[in-house]
């Protein structure tokens, strides 16, 4: 690919390719920020490739303003699963599938590009998780760009991998007996402990290929030419401050909901109806994202802690999740509960009558819980969610992780109670509200965030 390069890169017309992993919700924010990048840059180029699948899903529809950035357009790779294909049910098989045909699918996708706008590419700007297009990049003597899409602590754990195996040790046993050792020999981490780590670095299958991927991607980040992430420094300025020193530019340009309005619209549901009737600082928001479901022991006990609690509380949760609730509990709560198979999370959590957010702890979850103040209950389920949880509670108190780290009727009342009732939930709101302006003053016209996205500009376009 080494001809379709730019070797001289300061004559040419910018034309970026962009790459998604496709997976998740990972695709979205990186087309917010290339968005972002092309509206800024209107003579640059901005080719976005990911799988058919992934594409339809967060390009807009025919008619929608966004369409009219004319310099960004959405080519389509392959996703590699065999026509006829028959899914077994093992976990990431379409991962798996996908990384089996990289990079190969996605150079194919830069040709095409290439021959369709005439133009070379002159930079590669990635999600992180391909770290293959370090090479791709290369190849084409251009910069490579990644951006992480998560806080800046799991950011380390994985450009730490190799030092925390070396300090702990892998064993097949686990480290049940070490989860609560804390990782104070990596800057900035000394509050959080082995049990927090991601799976894939010190349990878990480590040779599989998604662990594999991300093990690859911490030892490639250093060769960046800048690493950007959807967060801002305040947040975590001991980590960043550790990650300056570790890649060659870290940029912080979050965090990317503050950014961007809150998607309008009618409210087809009506939740928002809904929440116009209860009282300020009253209901208990339940989402989970679009990949997670607590399974049948623990929606049980949700729906008993929520019933006895007494609280208004509005849940997004799926229709074929509903039948697994106990029998009776929608008609017994129907005065004070609504269930919504989809909710406008950010329209929700910036009403004046939620009170508390009941999370996975995904990453997105937690920036728009800091965007509107709105204190977590978080239960961890896998990746980064741990590592978020801990930040949450421990680190910046602005909520709490279920108790056990796994749902019971119980700690969920506890939790509720601690948060709605407590001077410690009043506590909560104050530290999100500080945050919250930390945020806000971060993405203003002076701000780290501000300044960090034109110095990303300029590394990406050349400018």
């Amino acid at each position: 690919m080494g001809e379709v390069g730019r070797n001289d890169n300061s004559n040419l017309p910018p034309h970026i390719a962009v790459m998604a992993f496709p997976f998740g919700t990972h695709a979205a924010p990186l087309l917010n920020i290339t968005r972002r990048l092309a509206a800024a840059a209107p003579e640059a180029t901005f080719s976005f490739f990911g799988t058919a699948e992934s594409n339809r899903s967060v390009f807009p529809s025919s008619g929608d303003a966004l369409l009219l950035l004319h310099n960004v357009k959405a080519y389509n790779i392959s996703d590699a699963i065999p026509e006829g294909y028959h899914f077994t049910g093992r976990h990431q098989e379409s991962i798996e599938l996908f990384l089996e045909a990289t990079p190969g699918n996605f150079k194919e996708g830069f040709e095409a590009a290439i021959a369709e706008t005439g133009k070379k590419i002159t930079c590669v700007l990635s999600d992180a998780f391909l770290w293959f297009a370090a090479v791709m990049a290369d190849e084409l003597s251009v910069p490579w760009v990644p951006i992480w899409l998560s806080a800046l602590c799991s950011l380390s754990t994985h450009l730490h991998t190799d030092l925390i195996r070396h300090r702990i040790g892998v064993s097949p046993n686990g480290i049940a007996d070490r989860e609560d050792e804390q990782l104070d020999f990596i800057p900035g981490m000394s509050k959080y402990r082995l049990w927090d780590l991601q799976e894939g670095i010190l349990i878990g299958n480590l040779e599989s290929p998604f662990n594999r991927m991300l093990h690859r991607m911490g030892q490639m980040l250093p060769r960046a030419a800048a690493v950007f992430i959807n967060s801002f420094e305040e947040l975590e300025p001991a980590t960043m401050e550790d990650m300056k020193s570790k890649l060659k530019k870290c940029f912080t340009v979050g965090p990317f909901t503050i950014l961007a309005p809150p998607p309008s619209g009618p409210d087809e549901t009506g939740c928002l109806a809904w929440l116009d009737r209860q009282k300020p600082r009253s209901v208990v928001y339940l989402g989970f994202g679009s990949v997670i479901t607590p399974r049948p022991p623990e929606l049980t006990v949700l729906a008993e802690g929520l019933e006895a609690s007494g609280a208004p509380f509005l849940w997004s949760i799926g229709d074929n999740v509903k039948a697994q609730l106990p029998v009776g509990f929608i008609e017994r709560t129907q005065d004070r509960g609504m269930l919504v198979s989809w909710a406008p999370q950010r329209r929700v959590l910036d009403h004046a009558a939620v009170a508390v957010f009941i999370s996975h702890g995904g990453w997105n979850s937690v920036v728009e819980s800091i965007s509107s103040a709105v204190p977590l209950i978080c239960r961890p389920f896998f990746g980064d969610q741990r590592l978020n949880a801990r930040l949450v509670s421990g680190v910046w108190g602005i909520g709490v992780t279920i108790r056990g780290g796994v749902f019971t009727r119980e700690g969920l009342m506890d939790a509720l109670d601690l948060i709605l009732s407590k001077d410690e939930g009043k506590k909560m709101r104050e530290e999100g509200g500080t945050l919250r302006e930390l945020a806000r003053k971060a993405v203003g016209p002076e701000g780290s965030s501000t300044l960090y996205f034109n110095a990303l500009l300029e590394i990406v376009c050349n400018t």
